[in-house]
Order: C-alpha cells, then sequence, then structure tokens
C-alpha cells in the first residue's frame, strides 16, 4: 500500500483527502519512483479548484524527485537510480507513483532531491519564457508579477544574466527585498500605480514584453505597460481567469501581440524536456541558479500548504515532505 493525496471533486483545499491504494507493478516501459521530495505549483491548485479540468477522481501533483523503486520492461534505469520528473503525468502527491522511464529525468550528483522538486518546473517555465517563446537578451526591459513567488525569484536570476533590465511587482516590503536580491533592477508593490512608475522608468518609452502569471487583476494593467507591438504573455491565472477581451483592443493600443502559452506546449517532445531541464540542472549546479526552498509541509498538511500559497502568504518554493 501507499500513501497518496486524492481529489473526488473540484473546491478549495479541504477536496484534498489522504489515501491508502495498492500500486501496480510497473508495465513495460515504465518505472516505479518512490518520492523523496514533491513539488508545490500554482497549476497544482488550478487542478484541485477545476479551472484546468481533469478526469475525477485524481491525483494531483506534476513535480517531485525520489528513487527509482522498481523497473518494467524494457526500461534502462536501474533500481536506486537518483530521478526527477515535472512532465510525465499527475500525481506526484504521494510515496510512490509509475511513470514512463522516458518522462524522467536523471539527477547530477550536485542537485539534492529538495533542490530539484523545487526548482525543475518552475526552472523550466522560465527557460520556455526567456529561451524558447521570446530570446530576453541585454537591451530588454520587461516587466514580471509576482516576483518573490517560485517562478519569479528564478525569472529574475536567469534574465538578469542575460543583461535584461527587470521591473518586478511584489505585494509586500518584505518580497521586494527578496525580488531585488535576485535580480530585478526596480520592484514595485503591486497596490500602487504600477502603470505610471513603468513610464517613469522607461522615461515614457513603455515596454517591449510585460510577463504576466497572476491573471484577472493584473491583466489590463500588463497590457497598459506595453509599448506599441509589445508582447503580452499571459502564462498564469492566480487571481482568476481574465475577463473576456476584444482582440480590437490590441490595435487600439498599438498593435499589440498576446500570447497565453503552457510549459507542457513547450516539453511535449522528450527531447524538448530534457534539453529543457539539462539547462535548469546545469544552472543549478554550478550555482548560476539559487533555489530558495522557504516552506517545507509534510504531506499529512497539504491542505495547510495550498491555502497558504493560495493566500498570496508563501515566497521562493514549496515543498511536501513524504
Amino acid at each position: 500500500m501507499t500513501l497518496q493525496v486524492e481529489v473526488g471533486r473540484t473546491g478549495g483545499p479541504e477536496v484534498m483527502q489522504l489515501i491508502e491504494r495498492e500500486l501496480a507493478p510497473p508495465g513495460p516501459g515504465m518505472v516505479r519512483v518512490a518520492n523523496r521530495a514533491i513539488g508545490i505549483n500554482y497549476i497544482d491548485i488550478y487542478h484541485r479548484s477545476g479551472l484546468y479540468p481533469l478526469p475525477l477522481p485524481t491525483g494531483l501533483g506534476l513535480e517531485a524527485a525520489g528513487i527509482v523503486e522498481d523497473v518494467g520492461a524494457g526500461v534502462e534505469l536501474k533500481v536506486g537510480e537518483r530521478v526527477a520528473y515535472f512532465s510525465a503525468g499527475i500525481g506526484a502527491y504521494g510515496a510512490a507513483i509509475n511513470l514512463p522511464a522516458e518522462r524522467l529525468i536523471p539527477l547530477p550528483d550536485a542537485v539534492d532531491f529538495d533542490t530539484a522538486a523545487a526548482v525543475l518546473l518552475k526552472g523550466a517555465t522560465v527557460e520556455d519564457l526567456v529561451e524558447r517563446l521570446l530570446t530576453l537578451r541585454s537591451g530588454h526591459t520587461t516587466l514580471f508579477h509576482a516576483a518573490a513567488g517560485g517562478v519569479g525569484l528564478l525569472f529574475g536570476q536567469w534574465a538578469a544574466a542575460l543583461g535584461a533590465e527587470l521591473i518586478g511587482t511584489v505585494s509586500s516590503e518584505a518580497k521586494r527585498e527578496r525580488a531585488l536580491a535576485s535580480g530585478f533592477s526596480h520592484c514595485l508593490l503591486s497596490h500602487d500605480d504600477v502603470v505610471a512608475q513603468v513610464r517613469e522608468i522607461t522615461d515614457g518609452a513603455m515596454l517591449p514584453v510585460v510577463y504576466d502569471g497572476v491573471g484577472a487583476t493584473t491583466f489590463v494593467q500588463s497590457l497598459d505597460c506595453l509599448a506599441p507591438r509589445g508582447l503580452m504573455v499571459s502564462f498564469g491565472n492566480a487571481s482568476g481567469t481574465p475577463p473576456p477581451f476584444d482582440l480590437q483592443e490590441l490595435a487600439n493600443r498599438g498593435s499589440l501581440y498576446i500570447t497565453r502559452p503552457t510549459l507542457m506546449s513547450y516539453v511535449a517532445a522528450n527531447s524538448e524536456m530534457q534539453s529543457c531541464a539539462k539547462a535548469v540542472l546545469d544552472r543549478v549546479a554550478d550555482g548560476r541558479l539559487k533555489v530558495e526552498i522557504a516552506q517545507r509541509y509534510p504531506i499529512a498538511e497539504v491542505q495547510r500548504a495550498h491555502a497558504e500559497l493560495q493566500a498570496r502568504r508563501t515566497v521562493g518554493s514549496s515543498l511536501l515532505i513524504t
């Protein structure tokens, strides 16, 4: 028997329940991973709440790191190997899981389980945003909402190393200090007049690109921060889904572009997923990317973990520990 988090209906944190379930031996091409650390990500809240619908009942969680415990036929991985995953399937919230071997990532010796589980999905998101969706480089000035969150702190380090000038928004003075220490040149409080401050920072030129993972409460503000022909990257809905939008507004605001990327579209191919993961782990291993794990919860406290993340009471990355 193995301990798992299961959701039988959509809703708040209270719908997550711990159950014991028999886990079948891994079939051909499959591997059983005994999880040592499990990453908590905002997409888990979207799955739990029904914003991103899943067939019910369902497990939760996309990201974890652990040890190969058993292998099916045709698998080259060996029992005892250290691995991680972030795009292999739903159900990471648990003690163990069966997954396709081809979607597992071997862990370098320099990266421990906690760090891997805290960085892979968020780091892959950042890699896609700055290297694949748009090649962010020196001379670019950009705005990133929720700069002290798990993705934001990694974005700051990665994008600053590329030479970009970064403006962030945060909800408190304490979070502002964290964002500034992670590569942001300017950090604005989200309840202030962000558009006016961006105009002042850029001498009225505004921005070529804005990254918005907050959603409903920042969507129009993000558009207002763009220069003509600027790009709006709407990659999350932490405050809810933005309202319906008339595309004519893009023309009215200066022929703007908008995209709604999902990480899984960018790492659907195994080769893309592995190269993305390698780019993240290489930066962690050599110190270019530092991971802040500010919250660790026993898996029995999964409801509290979700409540605190959703209420924006966390910074950096959060983990469930089995």
